[in-house]
């Protein structure tokens, strides 16, 4: 399964306190050291607040401004009021120059899933559809699921499933 973006983009999902940010940020790095440049989108189902008040880029969305940013060498942070959830593909066209774009959520996309199951959580999987389950990682595999199955500790090798199955060449 590919996806239909202009940069790739596939989700890792699981059940809540399964292990999927301790294990993005493994894959991350394996990524990064390999010269990947990804871009990562967490989906919060709730409200949150990134911005701090008091600051500046907070005063000016409280006045009344749609969109903040903030900008200095290296960096920049941008804050979007919108009136929905936006879709990943929205959301990635905003992170230029990205040769992936990994969400953590996103179960009711159709994006390729890498599903991260831990000892402890649900037995049934988080993944939405079938077809869009594209491999497993952690303790409890599916091997019968007729998909690559990695341990927990391998994001050497999801990192090379990822770039066999997603990076363009």
């Amino acid at each position: 399964m590919s996806s239909n973006y202009a940069v790739p983009v596939i989700s890792v999902v699981g059940w809540a306190n399964s292990g999927k940010t301790t294990f993005l940020e493994k894959l991350v790095t394996e990524l990064k050291q390999r010269g990947c440049r990804v871009g990562i989108i967490k989906h919060h189902r709730g409200t949150f607040e990134i911005d701090k008040p008091g600051k500046d880029t907070w005063r000016m969305a409280r006045a009344g401004a749609v969109c903040t940013a903030i900008a200095g060498p290296g960096k920049v942070g941008l804050v979007l009021e919108t009136e929905a959830d936006m879709r990943p593909e929205e959301i990635a066209a905003l992170m230029p120059g990205m040769d992936i774009i990994i969400t953590e959520g996103y179960k009711q996309e159709r994006l390729p899933q890498i599903e991260v199951c831990r000892a402890g959580c649900k037995e049934e999987r988080s993944a939405a559809r079938d077809g869009q389950l594209v491999a497993v990682v952690g303790e409890k595999l599916y091997r019968s699921v007729g998909i690559p199955c990695f341990n927990i500790d391998d994001a050497s090798g999801v990192a090379d499933f990822i770039a066999a199955n997603y990076l363009r060449k």
